[in-house]
């Protein structure tokens, strides 16, 4: 499997996951999603919005990428994230719309990624403003895992609220190649 094999098997496993978290957050109440339970981004509705965050500010700078990835211009529309903890959404509902539309773009540019792309050194600066370049595959590697890490926490915060999100494994989505 090449790298951008990879990552197209990243971006339907993150779309696949973010889907579970989602239907299994959707079984709580507001005030449950929006209790502080101690982690990085204090509630489940917190951690969701990082990755949103996470997302929409990684994606804006990879569609600075002289590719130009045409799937990535419903990103270009959004609003910039100034904070890493900035609330995108106050309300699931509203946040789960936002996700689906990240899900397909990513779905969208990972699908249109080259060999070449991945070789591109890529340009950018933090949300502190400081600059850096770095080779855009590291980048690419760097935002599936982000996603990974969170949604961790994400699934262990909604099982501390009795929601299980069931199998989570990379694993589910791997061909299994079985001799005949």
């Amino acid at each position: 499997m090449s790298l951008r094999e990879h990552f197209g098997l990243m971006a339907r496993y993150n779309e696949w996951m973010n889907t579970k978290v989602y239907d299994a957050a959707a079984r709580l109440d507001a005030q449950a999603l929006a209790a502080d339970r101690g982690a990085f981004f204090g509630s489940i509705l917190g951690t969701l919005n990082h990755l949103a965050v996470g997302d929409i500010t990684w994606l804006k700078r990879f569609a600075t990428h002289p590719a130009g990835f045409a799937a990535l211009d419903p990103v270009r529309r959004m609003p910039t994230p100034t904070s890493l903890d900035q609330q995108l959404a106050s309300d699931l509902g509203a946040l789960r719309v936002l996700r689906r539309e990240l899900d397909a773009a990513i779905l969208g540019w990972a699908e249109a990624l080259t060999d070449a792309d991945l070789e591109h050194v890529l340009e950018y600066a933090n949300m502190r403003g400081v600059a850096a370049r770095r080779p855009f595959w590291g980048l690419v590697a760097h935002f599936f895992n982000h996603q990974t890490h969170h949604r961790g926490q994400a699934s262990a915060l909604l099982l501390q609220a009795g929601q299980d999100i069931g199998v989570t494994d990379l694993v589910v989505l791997v061909p299994d190649e079985t001799a005949t």
